[in-house]
């Protein structure tokens, strides 16, 4: 034993010393002082004694490295501090070889193992983020300089002659390309506030690019750079094979933005307003050499190569002060291996670069906002052939066209519906509106640790766009609200200050993320002070008050939505916590808040894409149930409802006629709010049908008013409400079962599952995080094979979780808890899903984060409370000593066993196989998600294309359709279909029709001159008896 101990010893110390070595080397290479070197080899230990590090040693040490050399700060000649240490991120990963991607992979781990802070997360974010977007840029400057210059990988550039008289050769394409490369990454790098935006940076390669051309043309007898088959060539150019050296040179930024996805207006104003003053500016400090008036001769033989030296060096010089990775790294022969990517874009062909291109778009970490589980609803179809600046300039281009000839100031009829209340809110308005707008201006143009500030201009154009968004969204719901609730004084609402504040943030959010700004969510609350908990309930209603929002800017603020329900309002520090204080700590059940369609039919946030096949009576019925979009159905909850106290009388929906009286004294407040109401509901037999064939029996109570409280009225059963958002008496009244039972006074028991138990913010939050939930857990217990027994199981326990532990949450991630509970449930059911197997499944999941389950709070210790001289406590200090001491963190299992086990433990156990079934607590009710609520359901807006199911009757079909049912219907009638699609139109020959087949297409051109002769007995009619006789023969068979 002691030899093998020795041994093992002998062998940790083999390993110590080789890493030191490494270190040493890679400092040696790198001239990196001794203190830096020091911290970095005692975080490595550190994380090497803990952790089991897979991959190079190198690779790590040079993660250890480079958090060490941010850490630190250097002395400056002016005696100041300078952060860093003057060591380039490039320089470090090119001594230990290890590429930009493999880097931000491992450096995500490396800062969840050592805890660093939260400050140099956010640097790495950042950083990740600009290497996105220099990489995008840099695939759209590639082919761009192709279309417009020679190929640069034509050949070498020539070599300098060896003689006594230097003299300068012409410049190469390939220099040209790089001197236009890094003219670019100088200039980006001095504007930071354009380099923050995706859209400001392609526009500024465009003006680069522009500049670099018109001095190519200017330069005589330089045909060799020029591509004589690009478009934008001057009609002088082609005819005398060159420009006039006396004018300024020919500008093509126009046709560029036309070829090339940019944006006319936003390229001229970021050439006009910063470009061109700044090249003028290199002029006058001798950095670039040439006519400085007209900014030409930068090609000239006698001033290029000093022009490439000084732009070089002033970028080098840029680099190791202020940047952090060289973006040089895209020009070098190894920039495969530096980056990571596998390819050279010029050795590919154009159809595999468009791929490449929507293969990066698409990944994980890409710019692309990731699809989230919930809120799919609201999503369009993709478009084709996207690429990321692409998606970015169209993002903008629908921004503008959603607010074009509209002002900064209400219209006429918005004006109109301030007057028509009570107390008129306009001044109200348009000064909290001007008070929120300077808000935003100081804060944007302001540097900040995170990003740095923006020029003033680039302010006011994204608040102006806000503005205009923010009057057109809230005429929009004012207008479903006064449809709604018919005769309602809107004051209550319009005095909300939360709506507005929360409104107009999610204007500037929706702004900011057209414009791919690094200033994302939470940077616009957190400039407004706007707690996450109220700031959630507005973006719904958004989406629904604006069909122009493109498929990434929906997915963008469902992801806000998920962010906010699952983590960001379970802060500390939070208004949730307040809310429950008011509501007796005690959090609404999954019955409780949800609607009586959400336990049997559609969800709150239904998953499934809906048809925009709906009926003009149905669509518009809609309108003004909450909805301006006709794609979607109508919200549940009015926008009155979200912004009122649950209590309160005036803030219900106008379901059964004129409002009910105030409660008197003497009554029950449990039943006083729905006595009324159901007093006046008549029944027919137009409205009340009771269904004969149901999946599960309801039976729902209401009490009736007058002496004798125990009256009520039973009806069974019935069934959920018609998707199609018609209000009937079954909308009305299915509910639960539990229904009959009375609710606490903070509730609004009214009947009908229109309306939950509970209602106000605190159901509105907790029925989104029970769909969110149930949601997640639904895709989990699929991947990992769950019955649907032990996921309800799993559900409930979560539950139980969330409404008597809800200490569980606080700064926690709702996702910690749902894991947890499907170990636990698992273990003690002695289900074999262990936690490797339940991770690797939630890693699939589109909001998977490593922070979720690498770093979780443990514990925190309370700081030492302030005291006075007379040893009486602060009582700030005892206020706030539950959220302000320090954290102890840990991984996903450490929390399970320190912390989750010992809540739940006794809980869990009443589920345990070898007990008996009795003592088990019933389960909860599962949110269940309805397959296809209306049908068929229409797959593109660019073809008549539709599916349905089987079953259902192929109501809209016509003489001139195509159908094909899967699995029944032979191939030729599939190929006529994708041969219709192809020719845009039918041909009459094929036109006929299957009752009940699930694909089918509408002709898109019938010409008359093609009609069958009704004479020669080929009428529509006649055709389509005899080919259902054929189908019906062929069935039969």
């Amino acid at each position: 034993m002691r030899g093998e101990e020795s041994s093992d010893s002998e062998s940790g110390r083999m390993e110590e010393s080789s890493v030191r070595r490494s270190l040493e080397a890679l400092c040696q290479e790198l001239n990196m002082d001794e203190q830096t070197a020091a911290a970095a080899m005692d975080n490595f230990s550190s994380i090497w004694n803990t952790y089991t590090l897979e991959g190079e040693v190198v690779h790590w040490l040079a993660c250890s490295l480079y958090a060490a050399c941010r850490k630190g700060s250097t002395p400056t000649v002016g005696k100041g501090l300078m952060e860093g240490n003057c060591v380039s991120l490039t320089r470090i990963l090119r001594s230990s070889k290890l590429s930009l991607i493999q880097f931000f992979s491992k450096m995500r781990k490396w800062a969840d193992m050592s805890n660093l802070s939260q400050e140099f997360r956010l640097r790495m974010e950042r950083l990740e983020r600009n290497f996105e977007v220099s990489t995008v840029i840099f695939r759209k400057f590639e082919p761009i300089f192709m279309d417009m210059f020679q190929n640069p990988q034509g050949g070498e550039p020539p070599r300098q002659p060896r003689s006594r008289k230097h003299r300068r050769l012409p410049c190469h394409i390939s220099d040209v390309f790089k001197f236009c490369w890094t003219l670019f990454v100088y200039t980006k790098g001095n504007f930071r506030m354009i380099g923050d935006d995706l859209v400001n940076s392609y526009h500024l390669l465009l003006c680069c690019l522009d500049l670099v051309f018109g001095n190519a043309l200017l330069c005589a007898n330089r045909k060799d750079l020029i591509n004589p088959t690009f478009r934008g060539l001057p009609s002088l150019y082609r005819t005398e094979g060159h420009a006039a050296t006396d004018e300024p040179p020919p500008c093509v930024l126009e046709r560029l933005c036309e070829l090339h996805d940019g944006l006319v207006v936003e390229a001229k104003g970021i050439k006009q307003h910063y470009f061109k003053p700044y090249i003028q500016k290199l002029f006058q400090r001798q950095i670039l050499k040439g006519n400085g008036e007209l900014l030409t001769e930068l090609l000239d033989p006698q001033n290029f190569i000093d022009n490439n030296k000084a732009i070089n060096r002033e970028y080098e010089e840029y680099v190791l002060t202020v940047g952090d990775f060289d973006e040089r790294v895209f020009l070098g022969a190894d920039a495969d291996e530096e980056i990571g990517t596998p390819r050279k874009i010029f050795q590919e062909p154009a159809a595999t670069h468009v791929e490449q291109q929507s293969s990066l778009f698409l990944q994980p970490g890409s710019l692309a906002p990731s699809t989230p589980l919930t809120g799919r609803a609201y999503l369009k179809e993709k478009d084709l052939l996207v690429t990321p600046v692409s998606s970015a300039t169209q993002s903008v281009s629908r921004l503008q066209s959603m607010v074009a000839g509209l002002r900064t100031a209400p219209s006429e009829h918005l004006l109109q519906i301030f007057k028509s209340c009570s107390r008129s809110p306009t001044e109200a308005i348009l000064s909290r509106v001007k008070t929120l707008g300077q808000t935003f201006k100081e804060h944007y143009t302001n540097d900040s640790e995170d990003t740095p500030g923006s020029h003033i201009d680039f302010a006011e154009n994204r608040l102006k766009l806000a503005e205009i968004l923010y009057y057109k969204i809230l005429e929009n719901v004012m207008v479903q609200e006064t449809k709604r609730l018919q005769g309602k004084d809107m004051s209550v609402l319009l005095e909300q200050d939360m709506f507005h504040c929360s409104l107009m943030a999610c204007c500037l959010e929706v702004v900011l993320f057209s414009y791919s700004s690094q200033r994302t969510f939470p940077w616009i609350i957190s400039v407004f002070k706007l707690p996450p908990f109220y700031f959630f309930k507005v973006i719904e209603v958004f989406i629904r008050s604006e069909e122009g929002l493109s498929r990434d800017m929906v997915k963008h603020l469902n992801s806000i939505e998920e962010q906010v329900l699952e983590s960001r309002a379970w802060s500390a520090d939070s208004a949730l916590w307040s809310a429950l204080q008011a509501a007796g700590n005690k959090v609404p059940t999954v019955e409780e808040v949800s609607t009586g369609s959400v336990l049997g039919g559609q969800s709150h946030l239904p998953l499934v894409a809906l048809s925009p096949i709906i009926h003009p009576r149905i669509r518009e019925f809609r309108s003004g149930l909450g909805s301006a979009r006709k794609d979607v159905p109508p919200s549940p909850l009015s926008v009155h409802d979200r912004y009122s106290s649950p209590t309160a009388g005036s803030a219900k929906r106008r379901l059964f006629g004129d409002d009910p009286p105030a409660a008197s004294p003497g009554l029950n407040p449990s039943l006083s709010p729905v006595s009324s109401p159901a007093k006046r509901l008549t029944f027919g037999s137009s409205t009340l049908k009771i269904a004969g064939h149901c999946s599960q029996t309801t039976v729902l109570s209401i009490p009736l008013q007058g002496g004798n409280n125990d009256r009520t009225i039973t009806l069974i059963p019935v069934q959920p409400c018609d998707s199609s958002g018609t209000v009937t008496a079954q909308f009305l009244l299915t509910t639960s079962p539990s229904q009959a039972a009375s609710a606490p006074p903070a509730s609004d028991p009214q009947t009908g599952s229109g309306r939950p138990r509970r209602t106000g913010s605190l159901a509105l939050f907790f029925r989104k995080v029970y769909h969110l939930a149930s949601v997640r857990l639904r895709d989990l217990c699929v991947k990992l094979d769950i019955s649907s027994d032990l996921r309800g199981k799993i559900w409930t326990c979560f539950e139980y979780a969330l409404v008597h532990c809800t200490e569980l949450m606080k700064d926690r991630h709702l996702d910690q808890l749902l894991l947890c509970s499907i170990y636990i449930i698992s273990k003690i059911t002695k289900e074999t899903h262990t936690f490797q197997d339940i991770m690797k499944c939630y890693r699939s999941q589109p909001q998977a984060n490593s922070h979720v389950y690498r770093s979780v709070l443990l514990r925190r210790t309370p700081r030492e409370q302030v005291t006075d001289e007379n040893m009486e406590v602060d009582p700030v200090s005892e206020a706030n000593s539950d959220h302000s001491g320090e954290e102890e963190r840990g991984d996903l299992i450490q929390f399970y066993n320190s912390v989750f086990v010992l809540k739940m433990k006794s809980f869990a156990l009443r589920y345990a196989t070898h007990d008996s079934r009795a003592d088990a607590p019933p389960l909860s009710p599962f949110p269940s998600v309805r397959a296809q609520p209306l049908s068929p359901r229409r797959v593109s807006q660019r073809h008549s294309l539709y599916v349905s199911p089987h079953k259902n009757s192929a109501s809209c079909l016509t003489p001139n359709s195509y159908t094909y049912r899967i699995n029944s219907s032979p191939s030729k009638e599939l190929s006529d279909i994708n041969r219709m699609i192809r020719q845009g139109c039918v041909s009459r020959k094929r036109a006929f029709t299957m009752e009940g087949d699930v694909m089918m297409s509408s002709a898109a051109c019938d010409s008359p001159s093609k009609r069958a002769c009704p004479e020669n007995g080929s009428s529509p009619d006649v055709l389509l008896k005899r080919l259902q006789d054929v189908v019906s023969e062929r069935q039969s068979r």
